[in-house]
């Protein structure tokens, strides 16, 4: 933080929405960054939600999208199929801010955006496609998924882990609506922003 105290940065709205871009680009790039590992929910077939930790791995602000890596295969894949809702849930224990993202999510297998990102993954990331069968299925036992001469070791090329990229997919999801939370003792401070037709973004001030 800088000389700014976290109440006048909560009592300006344009400072909360550059203070949420601020952290959502750190989160993507930092892994020892709080909202590096956001709570991603989605809707089931049958109109429940579910939810799980995922990792942030890129946040473009132009087009207020967050990206994360799934299976393919991974049952929200078939819940989200393209352009169903998603919301993505961050917290800031040492800030104490909760950002709650709301919005449209896609899934990309075979796009030039997936072949990069599957080319910038770590051997050790890309290693986790190789599970068969797929995530989700029911097992008598404990077990990985991954093949047995692969398994508790690094691989050791691309060559290895290439038949991984099949089940390779990016979650992309496109913010329309910021939920910020600020909890303070002094009185805690709630916003929220919707992005307009011409995408601007637009804020209100909320009671907490």
């Amino acid at each position: 933080m800088t000389s700014q105290s976290l109440l006048d940065l909560s009592d300006d709205l344009d400072a909360v929405l550059a203070d949420v871009w601020q952290r959502l680009g750190r989160a993507a790039k930092d892994r020892r960054a709080p909202m590096h590992t956001p709570v991603v929910a989605t809707i089931t077939g049958d109109g429940v939600p579910s939810q799980r930790v995922m990792v942030l791995r890129a946040f473009d602000r132009a087009s207020a999208t967050l990206r994360f890596h799934t299976d393919s295969r991974a049952a929200k894949v078939d819940q989200i199929c393209d352009g169903s809702p998603v919301s993505i849930l961050g917290y800031d224990p040492a800030a104490k801010r909760q950002f709650r993202l709301s919005g449209v999510a896609r899934i990309e297998t075979d796009t030039a955006a997936a072949d990069q990102a599957w080319g910038e993954a770590t051997l050790f990331a890309r290693r986790c496609y190789l599970a068969d069968p797929a995530p989700g299925t029911v097992s008598d036992v404990p077990v990985s998924g991954l093949p047995a001469e692969i398994e508790g070791r690094k691989p050791e090329d691309d060559e290895e882990v290439a038949p991984g990229r099949a089940n390779f997919a990016l979650l992309m999801a496109q913010i329309d609506t910021i939920e910020f939370l600020h909890l303070a003792h002094t009185g805690h401070r709630r916003a929220l922003f919707h992005r307009a037709p011409d995408g601007q973004w637009q804020g209100e001030w909320l009671v907490p």
